[in-house]
């Protein structure tokens, strides 16, 4: 029988079946935080039932911490509380932290990664819903609520019913300045957010195949913003090439045996997917959003769409745009690059390309946070911190930041932001905040002329 990536990788971690109902899914690895770990802890505690696989767990701070200051006691009680909690549940089960100051710490969908954690072939689980990035790496990867943290801290498996499967494949050569990030947006626009609810989704083609493994987990990570359970891509000699010499990486003849399996993990010829989505590499340009759900983009050079119905003139009424309107000029006060979307070296490294030599806007506040310690660390040694500083930016330290505004980086009520996160709905960025997402090319154009401009030109 012909099998997809997602089937092969799903078949093989199986551990039972229920009759055309849920199976039984053995999770190799659980990545945890500390916004939704501590009731799962709770849980296992009062049941008096021990975590059955803390070496299978691995976890990080990064939702609540502040990204300046990060030596100081922590301000915000709930912060604190939280991040205390998880230091004290890891070391009574014996569960690897990286926690603040530690030289691994980070987002958790960047530091697993750059560390060898994710891995070709892996089922992976944190109660977070952009561990769909993992997926990069032919890995299956989702996000999961807190009761399943508890499941599995007690089994190290879930019961879930098996998703269906969804390709979407780009094909042709990408223009000028179309960065991963705006393939998924053109993506989602065109599909909607709730096209992969109920699937898992493939992304094949040659745009993917010559993505960068950075480029892949941009797309992977916003896979969930079309509803989908996750996004997976076949691994290949890039992704080998990227997991090699890693910290947690296999080493020697244990690595070139595992990646002669990870080779074979690929969609067989004539495998029958549930749905498909074939897509022009050519049509595609730099994108931002206007509305207040990822599915509401357009391309730079596009106006905003006319809509009659109640939830689209909401969306504009909050983001206080009109029907028609060019998003071309509009002025803008705050801009960030970071998140587990946008905040690894080479989106940095596409930022500082561009404001080498120039000067901030007056008006603007540019916010760059790291994905993680390791990105940092990358971000001074290649002399992109001394670009940043020149040109006026402000680089923080590693953690969530204004991706959702769970530390002090809020944006203030009324403000337009040009971010390089995920989510643009209504409050996500602080209460009143007014989010467009967009690639870091564009977020790093608009921090410099104070305004978005059209890139293409």
């Amino acid at each position: 029988m012909k099998k997809t990536l997602f089937d092969k990788v799903w078949d093989a971690h199986v551990v039972d079946r229920v009759d055309n109902g849920p199976q039984i899914l053995y999770i190799d690895k659980h990545l945890i935080h500390e916004v939704t770990s501590p009731q799962a802890f709770n849980e296992l505690k009062e049941r008096n039932i021990p975590i059955a696989r803390p070496d299978r767990t691995v976890a990080t701070a990064d939702h609540n911490t502040p990204t300046v200051d990060q030596h100081l006691p922590i301000k915000d009680d709930l912060s604190r509380n939280q991040l205390e909690q998880l230091t004290k549940n890891c070391k009574e089960n014996g569960i690897t932290l990286y926690g603040l100051g530690h030289k691994y710490n980070g987002i958790v969908h960047v530091m697993a990664p750059e560390l060898g954690i994710t891995q070709p072939g892996m089922t992976m689980v944190c109660g977070d819903s952009h561990t769909s990035t993992h997926g990069a790496f032919g890995t299956i990867a989702f996000g999961i609520g807190t009761s399943q943290v508890a499941q599995v801290f007690a089994s190290q498996c879930l019961l879930i019913q098996k998703p269906k499967k969804l390709r979407v494949n780009v094909n042709g050569k990408l223009k000028k300045g179309v960065l991963p990030k705006d393939v998924i947006l053109y993506i989602i626009a065109q599909l909607g957010t709730n096209s992969g609810t109920g699937y898992f989704c493939e992304y094949a083609g040659n745009v993917f195949e010559e993505m960068s493994m950075e480029g892949r987990m941009t797309v992977c990570n916003m896979s969930i913003e079309m509803g989908a359970r996750g996004g997976m891509i076949a691994p290949d000699e890039t992704t080998f090439e990227y997991v090699k010499g890693r910290e947690f990486a296999p080493k020697g003849e244990e690595f070139d045996k595992k990646v002669a399996y990870w080779k074979t993990l690929k969609t067989d010829e004539g495998a029958v997917f549930d749905q498909e989505y074939s897509f022009n590499a050519e049509d595609i340009e730099p994108m931002l959003t206007y509305g207040t759900n990822p599915g509401m983009g357009i391309k730079i050079t596009e106006n905003i769409p006319n809509q009659t119905d109640a939830s689209f003139k909401k969306s504009l009424s909050y983001m206080n745009f009109q029907p028609g309107e060019s998003l071309i000029d509009t002025p803008i006060n705050y801009v960030f690059i970071g998140s587990c979307t946008n905040s690894r070296i080479e989106d940095f490294r596409v930022a500082a390309n561009y404001v080498k030599g120039k000067q901030k806007a007056s008006n603007v506040n540019a916010w760059l946070v790291p994905g993680s310690q390791q990105v940092a660390k990358q971000i001074k040694e290649e002399g992109l911190e001394t670009i940043f500083e020149e040109a006026g930016f402000e680089l923080r330290q590693p953690g969530c930041s204004a991706c959702l505004a769970m530390n002090d980086d809020k944006i203030p009520e009324g403000e337009y932001c040009v971010s390089t996160s995920n989510r643009n709905f209504e409050g996500r960025q602080g209460q009143g905040a007014r989010t467009i997402l967009a690639s870091p090319l564009i977020a790093a154009a608009t921090a410099v002329e104070g305004k978005i401009i059209d890139i293409t030109q």
